[in-house]
């Protein structure tokens, strides 16, 4: 994602020792994640995306109707991320309907921001990469085409973003795209794509993935004609030196220890859960000298089904050493909730919060689902969740619906709304962070119940649109926007009731059952640090006879 305006420095004293303490800005904290599995990879031979837009923003789905256009026609631009209007672009004869960011022929995007040589970043181009993807969603029909159209859009237009990692998908293939500018006042890109091989995911938080590639493996590998001459003209990289051109090494040098933190480590735990046989080592995350980077690839053990792949955008590393919800950070209730900034100094010694794949700032996550035995606007679901995956709910919207729910397209950033389920989203979840262990397992239950019940209702959904399909387009893409719709509003409105419920329960310290309420109290375990750190002004005297007890 765009990066947000930097949080300050700021100062405190700790008594009794003066001991500076100081918050330092954050490097690739505020931005995303995206899983790409292949159809080998998924239980049912769907190809699957994932996508967290992590910003502090108010996201809401877009909805582009697709058409014929005149020749000579031009388009405003308004891309997704802020609402601006960028510019007018050239109108093509033939766009496809978009939700959200799939499209009606099943192809979808996801994206995670790389950073890479600043020197590269050219402000005058038209096409940030959000517009990129939108304009690129309406008009490419494949994965392939998606590729093409991105790189002739950003040789017409310029491309105004840093690096990125655009993930690419169709009914049949999943692509990592790696595309970054070529300098202020240039317009084109550089890029390189690589596909998915069955059985295979990958993934991309925030760092550059793609090493070296061969360049004589055009059904897998794709790239920008001059991306290794315009490195070396720049001196980003020797030929006599005897190495292979590496794009990372060449476009995303020498990435710093906080990034790998943040970054590597989510890229870390996708894989080390999809590929246990794998065994990946900690030590690159960690900053090891000498560790190498984590594989492009990694072969599942097991197939994934879409909501494993749900699980996998819901992670704080439980069950490593980096467990979010162990240790003094995550308090007496075990929250994985790390506030922003993430890095901090004491006393000169610098330190950094871990970053999960699940957090509080993500604006929406996605998972777009491509199944290639049906058809186009049967095929294609948009898995949908405003807010932190862990703590919300996926709802499927299929890609040839031609409405949108309507709390999913309202909302404010400044002004909460419960007819919003971006902001009901957020109720639920900041009810949830500063008394994890309590109120988790009221909404995982609420979450299973919904998901668990889209995932069976779609093979009757699949089969009726299916045949509806074969003598009435139009009422085969209502029967596919009442389904879609109905399932949001019933999601919306039991969010809603969620909310107030967890209010009612967890009220006051206290936890109610039925009629009667009880304190809940706190663990041995915390109440032990609380001992050693002010147990002599907590202690009770000890005198003879029983005490009055609490009161």
């Amino acid at each position: 994602m765009t990066y947000l305006p930097r949080v300050l420095l700021s100062f405190a004293i700790a008594a009794p020792l003066v001991a500076q303490v100081i918050q330092l800005p954050d490097d690739n904290f505020d931005a995303c994640t995206s899983i790409m599995v292949s159809r080998g990879a998924s239980s049912d031979g769907s190809v699957m995306i994932t996508y967290s837009a992590d910003a502090a923003f108010l996201p809401k789905l877009l909805h582009h109707q697709g058409g014929k256009h005149k020749a000579g026609d031009l388009v405003d631009l308004v891309a997704w991320e802020n609402e601006r209007v960028r510019g007018q672009f050239r109108q093509v004869a033939q766009t496809y309907s978009v939700v959200g960011l799939i499209n009606e022929r099943q192809v979808a995007l996801g994206e995670t921001t790389t950073g890479g040589r600043r020197e590269l970043r050219n402000r005058d181009g038209l096409l940030d990469y959000d517009g990129l993807m939108w304009l690129t969603l309406q008009r490419a029909g494949t994965a392939r085409e998606a590729i093409a159209t991105i790189d002739s859009l950003c040789t017409e237009y310029g491309y105004g973003s840093g690096g990125e990692t655009i993930a690419v998908a169709d009914k049949n293939e999943a692509w990592v795209l790696e595309i970054i500018g070529r300098g202020p006042g240039v317009k084109g890109a550089l890029w390189v794509a690589a596909r998915v091989p069955e059985g295979c995911i990958s993934v991309s938080a925030n760092m550059s993935r793609i090493g070296e590639f061969p360049m004589d493996d055009p059904d897998n590998w794709l790239y920008a004609k001059d991306v290794v001459d315009f490195a070396t003209a720049k001196g980003f990289y020797d030929p006599a030196a005897g190495k292979p051109f590496s794009w990372r090494d060449a476009y995303h040098p020498n990435p710093s220890a906080s990034s790998k933190r943040a970054c590597a480590t989510r890229v870390w735990s996708v894989l080390r859960r999809a590929s246990p046989s794998t065994e990946l080592s900690p030590d690159f995350h960690r900053g090891v000298a000498g560790a190498k980077p984590y594989p492009l690839f990694v072969t599942v053990d097991d197939k994934l089904s879409v909501r494993d792949v749900m699980g996998l955008m819901r992670d704080h590393y439980e069950g490593t050493a980096y467990d979010m919800t162990k240790g003094l950070s995550a308090g007496p209730f075990n929250s994985p909730l790390r506030c922003r900034g993430l890095r901090f100094s004491v006393d000169g010694e610098q330190y950094a919060w871990e970053r999960p794949i699940a957090t509080q700032q993500a604006g929406f996550v996605m998972l777009a689902q491509c199944r290639a035995w049906l058809p186009d606007p049967v095929g294609g679901v948009y898995w949908f969740t405003p807010d932190d995956p862990y703590t919300s709910c996926f709802v499927p919207l299929y890609c040839g619906m031609t409405r949108l729910p309507e709390a999913y397209i309202t909302g404010d950033y400044k002004q909460f709304s419960f007819d919003s389920a971006w902001w009901v989203s957020n109720l639920v979840s900041n009810l949830t962070y500063d008394r994890w262990s309590r109120v988790l397992p009221d909404v995982l239950a609420a979450q299973a119940e919904n998901e668990q019940r889209f995932v069976a209702m779609m093979p009757a959904i699949d089969q009726a649109a299916a045949a509806l399909l074969e003598t009435n387009e139009e009422h085969a893409r209502r029967f596919l926007t009442d389904c879609s719709v109905a399932a949001a509003d019933r999601l919306f409105a039991d969010w809603r009731t969620l909310a107030g419920g967890i209010i009612a329960k967890h009220v006051d310290g206290y936890m109610r059952d039925g009629q009667r309420s009880r304190g809940v109290g706190y663990s041995e375990e915390w109440l032990r640090r609380v001992v050693k750190e002010q147990g002599r002004q907590l202690a009770l005297p000890k005198a003879p006879g029983a005490g009055e007890g609490d009161r």
